[in-house]
């Protein structure tokens, strides 16, 4: 379509106008958001970050812009089951049936293992999250799916905990019915720290369903975007990171659109003004 020459120099010469550099201006910011958070924030939560950083901004006016750059948050797909059952071995009792949600740390971990596709080989990743803010507290990479990886996994819980000064007697650390989970020396470990065990059913995701999906973004965040991995430390790096993030930066809807570490502290602050209300008191 042929355009008079006038009309095509006085759109070149056009001053922008205030909305259009303010357009420019949050596209950066956008694309920045979106790559500091591995690509897996959605519209929502970039629009929630920016506001959270001071960048007043409409949430229709992110989706826009997302749109026009390409943007789009991680989208999750299913994958499959890891934890194989000891017909054998002995089942604690279901202590937790499907109730995800306990009114604070400390009370309930989940904890689950999943697997990574390697250029050397199939490398698997336990996690052991406290239920109340979803935090992951605990995680472990190996290249078998044993008894001693779950075993790490769950000192590095019990560690975390006690380095914050937390005593983890009767917590309720809930899992299925994998063999490594049911071994003799992970029920013995968890004895002995006073960890109440608690196993869901055989083949019900549901049973199990916190751990699953953490699995689940782990997966969808971090380790299909950046395939292919290459060895089992590469993978170990990049999950330390991944935790890191989870834990302190990740906006979680669960937890009131704030990190689960920000939850946890939001917690334990409001149960100290509480304390210190109740001494003024007396």
């Amino acid at each position: 379509m042929k355009i008079a020459p006038s009309t095509y120099y006085e759109h070149r010469n056009r001053t922008p106008t205030e909305r259009e550099n303010r357009d420019e201006e949050l596209k950066v910011e956008i694309t920045r958001v979106h790559r500091e958070n591995y690509d897996a924030y959605g519209a929502r939560k970039v629009w929630l970050q920016l506001n959270r950083e001071g960048i007043g901004v409409a949430r229709c006016r992110v989706e826009r812009l997302m749109r026009g750059l390409g943007l789009r948050g991680a989208v999750r797909g299913r994958g499959k089951r890891t934890t194989i059952a000891d017909p054998a071995a002995v089942r604690p009792a279901d202590l937790v049936r499907r109730k995800f949600s306990p009114a604070a740390p400390n009370r309930l971990w989940v904890a689950d293992f999943t697997y990574v596709s390697t250029w050397s080989g199939w490398v698997y990743v336990a996690f052991v999250v406290d239920a109340y803010a979803r935090r992951i507290i605990g995680w472990r990479t190996g290249t078998s799916m044993t008894t001693a990886l779950v075993l790490d996994a769950i000192e590095h819980a019990i560690w975390t905990r006690n380095r914050e000064g937390w005593d983890v007697k009767d917590v309720v650390h809930h899992n299925d019915r994998g063999s490594q989970y049911t071994s003799i020396a992970f029920t013995e470990r968890l004895a002995e720290a006073g960890i109440q065990p608690s196993v869901g059913a055989v083949g019900s995701s549901y049973d199990n369903a916190l751990a699953e999906t953490i699995n689940g973004l782990y997966k969808t965040e971090l380790i299909k975007p950046r395939a292919p991995w290459r060895t089992v430390d590469h993978v170990e790096l990049a999950t330390a990171e991944w935790v890191d993030w989870f834990n302190h930066r990740r906006l979680y809807q669960y937890c009131g659109d704030m990190p689960p570490a920000e939850m946890e502290a939001a917690y334990y602050a409001q149960q100290s003004t509480q304390q210190s209300a109740e001494l003024s008191h007396q």
